[in-house]
């Protein structure tokens, strides 16, 4: 049985470990690595797709150059990091999501509703990011 967390966690590792080996020319222990280690995923079929996109990001000299650079964004780390914690909570038998951020999308969700109505009427559309700063 392959471990979920694991998966994340070497994804996020392999994102990192890439963007070293570019800036110091060594893809082909990246590659090397990315072989070994992530192997035993290649047997499970869910995981089978972000194997591939991330073979051909290595398959670069420049991953920048890459159709699949996005791999190597803060954006994408950020959802692989989001992936990892649920999945560490979920084998730990906890809710994948903590009450406070349980509310505080329930929260925007409703502001933004509210927003919604109150536009109409000139108000500026919710923001959680300026409601945060404030």
């Amino acid at each position: 049985m392959v471990n979920k967390g694991l998966f994340y966690f070497l994804f996020l590792f392999i994102i990192q470990f890439i963007q070293s080996a570019v800036s110091i020319g060594m893809l082909t222990e990246a590659l090397e690595f990315a072989q070994t280690k992530l192997a035993p995923f290649g047997k499970v079929q869910k995981y089978v797709e972000k194997l591939e996109d991330f073979m051909a990001l290595l398959a670069y000299n420049e991953p920048e150059k890459s159709p699949m650079f996005h791999l190597l964004s803060w954006e994408y780390r950020q959802q692989v990091s989001d992936s990892l914690n649920r999945a560490i909570l979920a084998n730990s038998n906890l809710p994948s999501y903590s009450a406070v951020e349980r509310l505080i999308q329930q929260t925007t969700v409703v502001r933004q509703c509210l927003s919604q109505e109150s536009s109409k009427e000139g108000h500026p559309p919710f923001s959680l990011k300026d409601f945060m700063k404030s």
